[in-house]
């Protein structure tokens, strides 16, 4: 996986400066990676559980691996709410004091 460099000056077109953007890129960052974890639980969930004579020794279920895998293809959250930033899809809001 290639890391891409992402020009300030496009972040900042779209927040009154950069540090903004960075909480409100990290907020939404936080909320996919949780709602990715709510739907592969569910996922693992419905998968039934080999039984184990011998506790010890983990067997690998391929039901298991194949959604892990998966999930791990997936962009990253924070690269996924960088780029909703960046494609104006997030609106944000100061607090009312």
């Amino acid at each position: 996986m290639s890391i891409e460099p992402i020009n300030l000056r496009d972040i900042e077109d779209h927040a009154a400066n950069i540090y903004e953007a960075i909480v409100v890129c990290s907020k939404k960052g936080r909320l996919i990676n949780a709602e990715n974890k709510i739907e592969y639980n569910a996922l693992l969930s419905t998968i039934p559980e080999a039984a184990n004579e011998d506790e010890s020794e983990e067997l690998e279920n391929p039901a298991q691996l194949k959604i892990s895998l998966e999930f791990e293809k997936r962009e990253k959250p924070h690269m996924q709410a960088l780029k909703e930033f960046l494609e104006g899809k997030i609106e944000y809001k100061y607090k009312e004091q």
